[in-house]
């Protein structure tokens, strides 16, 4: 089972975004997906009611009375969507469930410098230590183009963390969230421009 952590402790960054867009890609790949929201404010779950049965199908967490929450049976690909402050003991937990992690980073600077202690404390763990997980970061909200784009690949350049995509800022993540859509959902003539984006991502994602 493909396991993939979106995480961040900083707010605001992206990750429910970066959750919900690529359950969506997988479901659409014939995955049998699963989108499990970690956070309080249960942004994913709430995106998860919104979505048509018409769509391709994404699970939630199998629930059952006194037992803990767990992928149902026959999943291939579980998303986790994580909080905001996450560290220490919640962290070591979530990286226990995971074997691919996805860091959400806006290039700005106060950004930058609170992902940084994250990030370092993702490098010392037993889990990337012993290669049991593979990291990659994905600039949100950028031009790849651009000047605070090359200020993020200079930042991460002593961590050896790969930038694997670089999305932009559109109208269309906003609409398609609304009714329960990633951007994998919306016609070709809409969402072309941001599926190529997203192409260096899904390859690390799903490489075969």
């Amino acid at each position: 089972m493909e396991k993939i952590l979106v995480a961040n402790p900083k707010g605001g960054v992206g990750k429910s975004t970066l959750a919900t867009n690529l359950a969506g890609w997988l479901a659409k790949s014939g995955k049998r997906t699963m989108l499990g929201d970690t956070d309080r404010q249960q942004s994913s779950r709430a995106w998860l009611s919104l979505r048509s049965p018409a769509l391709p199908y994404i699970t939630a967490w199998d629930i059952q009375p006194g037992k803990p929450a767990r992928p149902p049976k026959e999943t291939t690909h579980v998303v986790l969507d994580s909080p905001a402050g996450l560290h220490g003991k919640r962290l070591e937990q979530l990286l226990r469930m995971a074997n691919r992690i996805i860091v959400p980073l806006q290039p700005s600077l106060f950004d930058i410098f609170a992902t940084r202690v994250f990030i370092d404390e993702l490098l010392a763990t037993k889990q990337y230590r012993k290669e049991a997980v593979r990291i990659a970061v994905v600039g949100m909200r950028v031009d790849a183009r651009t000047r605070s784009s090359g200020e993020l690949e200079r930042f991460l350049e002593d961590t050896g963390l790969p930038v694997v995509a670089h999305l932009r800022d559109t109208q269309n993540y906003v609409q398609a969230a609304a009714h329960g859509m990633s951007i994998f959902d919306l016609p070709a003539a809409q969402g072309a421009h941001d599926w190529e984006q997203w192409a260096p991502l899904l390859r690390w994602v799903d490489p075969v």
